[in-house]
């Protein structure tokens, strides 16, 4: 499967020619394209060339090893060597399968963050809250900006529902795995008799859509303006600033009034509404090819439950991979990692085995 390796040398020449280009420079979108590309093959290329070397020095330990006129002192060195170079070898190649699975063309992207509250009523509506403020944090930890594009807060503290924009170095590739039903248990402050209640919570990421990407035709799209509504306070405007955005073919509705202006409030609208109709049509397009989500982490499906946050006994658990981690408050404040990157590894070592 490797065969192709031995060609990467022409095909990093010829990026690197590329990359001379004056006339590339000013297109800063290809010329980043051409970076990240050459990056990947350069990895590679290193790769195969310490693996190459590694199969040349198993091959010279074999034949030492296996020589009856050399010095058994000499014989035995070449067989407690062949040993470390064929972990070498395994891990090479490991290494160089991972670089070879299939990318995500929406890894790279920015995203956004959808929450909702599900059943569950008050409580569901705080840890609206609490799951925005533990993405906040690691988002932070990341070095990724955070904005927030609508939502609807509740007096109690809570969210019936936020949306946001994350961006910065792949921020999807990261938080793809997010998309679906978030199960909470704890007592809450009004609870008096200690009881412990269940709420749910729905979290959704979507890849943000460049214009390229989709085009929304004007004429499908219904505008409508109205005063913003909340809790109180500053956010509440007095004028028509709220922006409501229906597009007509699919039935899909946007609102957005967190911004005093009505033309910055129809700009934040139409971006998530680009994103959801692209997700959408991708949702569509898995449903065709539904065979290739059985090597997915869970179905992709938003309603399915794929973890549950256990308060009174500190636990996490993720249903998709098994994975129960007794660190909650440390996740809750923003320590993902031990949740996401196990989550990968698990993509990963699927795709791998449908390349075996």
């Amino acid at each position: 499967m490797f065969e192709k390796f031995a060609d990467l040398g022409d095909r990093l020449s010829h990026l690197e020619g590329k990359l001379s280009d004056p006339s590339l420079v000013g297109n800063q979108q290809e010329y980043q394209k051409v970076v990240r590309e050459h990056a990947h093959l350069s990895r590679l290329n290193g790769l195969y060339i310490s693996f190459s070397q590694v199969q040349e020095e198993l091959v010279e330990n074999r034949l030492l090893a296996a020589d009856e006129s050399e010095d058994p002192e000499l014989r035995e060195m070449a067989r407690a060597e062949l040993v470390e170079l064929q972990e070498k070898e395994a891990q090479l190649e490991q290494e160089m399968r991972l670089l070879l699975l299939p990318k995500d063309p929406n890894d790279e992207r920015n995203t956004f963050l959808e929450i909702r509250a599900g059943t569950g009523g008050d409580e569901a509506a705080l840890f609206v809250g609490d799951l925005y403020r533990m993405y906040s944090r690691f988002a932070e930890a990341q070095g990724w900006k955070v904005e927030v594009m609508s939502s609807s807060p509740l007096g109690i503290g809570g969210f019936k529902e936020i949306i946001a924009l994350i961006s910065g170095e792949f921020v999807y590739s990261k938080l793809k795995y997010e998309s679906g039903v978030h199960r909470v248990q704890r007592v809450p402050a009004t609870e008096t008799q200690g009881r412990i209640h269940t709420s749910a919570v729905t979290v959704a990421i979507l890849p943000e859509a460049d214009e390229v990407d989709l085009t929304i035709e004007m004429n499908d799209l219904k505008f409508d303006v109205y005063r913003a509504s909340g809790p109180g306070g500053q956010s509440v405007n007095t004028t028509d600033s709220a922006v409501r955005i229906t597009h007509l073919p699919t039935g899909l509705v946007v609102t957005c009034q967190d911004e005093k202006s009505q033309h910055k409030n129809k700009a934040k609208a139409l971006t998530v509404l680009r994103a959801r109709l692209l997700d959408q049509r991708a949702q569509e397009h898995h449903d065709k090819i539904a065979e290739n989500r059985r090597s997915q982490v869970g179905s992709g499906d938003r309603s399915e439950r794929i973890r549950t946050y256990n308060y009174p006994q500190g636990r996490l658990t993720d249903h998709r991979i098994n994975l129960t981690l007794y660190k909650l408050d440390a996740v809750m404040a923003g320590k993902l990692e031990d949740v996401i990157y196990p989550l990968i590894a698990h993509d990963q070592a699927e795709q791998l085995k449908k390349m075996q």
